[in-house]
């Protein structure tokens, strides 16, 4: 059903055209609409030949429960077509999950705990890729555990392969305190058929291990990352490496389990991600350091033999000086230089909190490393008189790192992109990047501050804070260099975007959602 009332067109115009000032990309956008009270677009969930699908969500309130709608825009970004999902099941309210596309399928995930028999179930329907509709019939169950009650009823979580031919489907088991983990391991196939079932237990106990990520390959296997730290404290930033990680795989349907330990000798792994090659073997890189957990002196990149073992074309690459530096004072620079040509590691410059975001695997073996500058503060201010405490958090989105890995393992180049986001209490809800990669290019889009583009203004970075905003596009050519551009006239769009929804969709597509207080609209970036 359409938004009767809450949604509406508030530009004349069905679709608006703003050209870029790169020649490298331009903008089409959608008609601007209200969004309905206390929702949001939370997802771009697929582009189809039917037109581009995106989530919107809407909290619980004092008058009624969460919401879920699935909205499909045209090839012009204008709204097509958005229904409410039913959320509702012989007078029970499923809890929402997600919604997912696997095989050319669109699926709406829900469960429901059963406080009479203590378990968790978690189902899956089929959506009309037109109608936007779900039928009762096609409620399927797809697992269940057992909880132990209603404020521990557990949680299930999704992970689709790399050519979106798998999906996993796991959750936690019941366990005690102290004794490992548990999970329930479900793969399926692209018709979300049944492949494999497994239990596993980890093999150490719950306060000493952490779980990272999860990783499904096209065969069907799964990988674990987790940390496991010395003892039970689980303190990541300390000056002595207090953690190690550790990748568990679960292969042959589930049947073969096998643990690969990572070790950089005397450096510390500040941060690391791994992917799953099209070979079955695993690549794995992050950032290291000499000093402790929280900076990071380089990056480095290695491969294992998902057979033997083995670890092949292990690399380290030194940040460059300017990197490392980059938006130091003349003076600070100067002590810089001079710990490096003393040798002092302790004083030597690295950088610090950068958070490992994004491997991708190119095709001819190498691949591009992400990472981003992210830290969060909290500030606690109290109020004698009322005797109260009030928090404020700063959530800091700033430059962004780039790194080109050959196929063998060396580090070609890095790039650092200026970049400084700091807003206060609002989760970084227009903050980060989002990226497209097309032919040997890579794009970044964020907001940045107009002022940053000033030519008088070329020595200091201008935070942006949620005003004075204009959208940024950097462009990394192969050779690692990189340009900086508004992408158009911020006072044409009329809009900030939100780069953690935004996506590249298509070869040479980006989908943008684009926001202006309770106005919002979907534009089409392609590239040249």
């Amino acid at each position: 059903m359409k938004y009767i009332g809450l949604l509406f067109i508030i530009c004349f115009s069905c679709f608006s055209f703003s050209q870029s000032l790169t020649p490298d990309a331009k903008v089409s956008w959608g008609a601007e609409l209200r969004e309905p009270a206390g929702s949001t677009i939370t997802k771009i969930i697929a582009k189809t030949g039917d037109g581009v699908y995106a989530l919107r969500t809407k909290e619980s309130n004092a008058i009624e429960g969460f919401k879920a709608y699935i909205e499909l825009f045209d090839e012009k970004m204008n709204l097509d077509k958005s229904a409410e999902l039913e959320l509702k099941y012989n007078g029970k309210t499923r809890k929402f999950e997600d919604v997912i596309r696997l095989g050319g399928q669109l699926y709406l995930l829900t469960s429901f705990h059963n406080q009479v028999q203590k378990k968790n179930y978690l189902f899956k329907q089929v959506i009309h890729p037109t109608r936007l509709t779900t039928s009762e019939k096609d409620l399927e169950k797809v697992t269940e555990f057992e909880t132990q009650n209603i404020l521990k009823e557990g949680f299930f979580d999704v992970v689709q392969s790399k050519d979106s031919s798998k999906l996993l489907v796991y959750h936690q088991l019941p366990y005690k305190k102290g004794q490992p983990e548990q999970f329930k391991l479900r793969v399926f196939d692209e018709q979300f058929q049944p492949l494999w079932t497994n239990e596993i237990a980890l093999p150490y106990n719950d306060e000493v291990f952490e779980v990272e990520e999860y990783q499904i390959d096209k065969a069907g296997n799964v990988y674990l990352l987790g940390t496991l730290y010395q003892n039970s404290n689980k303190i990541r930033f300390s000056n002595t490496p207090n953690y190690q990680y550790i990748i568990l795989s679960y292969t042959q349907g589930g049947t073969i389990a096998n643990e690969y330990r990572l070790e950089l000798a005397d450096k510390f792994i500040t941060d690391l991600t791994f992917r799953i090659a099209n070979d079955g073997n695993l690549i794995c890189t992050g950032f290291y350091s000499e000093q402790g957990t929280r900076t990071a002196k380089g990056t480095y990149f290695f491969g294992i033999d998902a057979t033997t073992k083995a670890i092949y074309n292990q690399n380290f690459r030194t940040f460059d000086f300017d990197i490392l530096t980059q938006g130091y004072s003349n003076r600070q620079k100067e002590k810089a230089e001079i710990a490096l040509e003393k040798g002092d590691e302790d004083r030597a410059p690295e950088l610090f909190r950068f958070a490992l975001n994004d491997l991708i695997l190119r095709s001819d073996g190498g691949a591009l490393l992400i990472a981003e500058q992210y830290y969060v503060e909290e500030r606690v201010y109290r109020d004698f008189f009322m005797n109260t405490f009030r928090y404020e958090y700063i959530y800091y989105y700033n430059d962004i790192i780039v790194a080109n890995i050959q196929p063998d393992g060396e580090i070609e180049w890095a790039a650092r992109i200026p970049k400084r986001q700091v807003t206060r209490n609002d989760g970084g809800y227009y903050s980060s990047y989002a990226y497209a990669i097309v032919r040997d290019k890579i794009y970044l889009i964020f907001n940045d501050n107009y002022r940053n583009f000033n030519a008088d203004n070329r020595n200091r970075l201008y935070n942006y804070n949620g005003r004075e905003s204009v959208v940024a596009l950097a462009t990394i050519n192969q050779d690692g260099k990189y340009t900086l551009s508004p992408l158009f006239p911020n006072r044409e769009a009329e809009i900030v975007t939100r780069p953690k929804i935004s996506r590249q969709t298509d070869r040479k597509e980006m989908v943008l959602l684009g926001e202006l207080g309770r106005s919002f609209r979907l534009g089409k970036l392609t590239f040249e």
